[in-house]
């Protein structure tokens, strides 16, 4: 079976305080799973964060960013 590797790589994305940020990958083969992390934590769905995969696209929206999300 082959790996699964990055189409697209994440990018780094600004956004000013109190907005949201939209991060996105993408992904070599369709339905992947994905799973988000800030450093050594990984992130689930709540008020602060959604995350979203459609085919090979995986996005990771933060709400009210703020400077701790860096």
């Amino acid at each position: 079976e082959t790996p699964v590797l990055f189409k697209q790589e994440l990018q780094n994305e600004e956004a000013k305080e109190g907005k949201q940020v939209r991060l996105t990958c993408e992904l070599s083969k369709p339905g992947t799973p994905v799973k988000w992390m800030k450093g050594d934590t990984v992130l689930h769905a709540s008020e602060k964060y959604e995350l979203k995969q459609h085919g090979t696209v995986a996005e990771l929206i933060i709400r009210d960013v703020k400077s701790v999300d860096a």
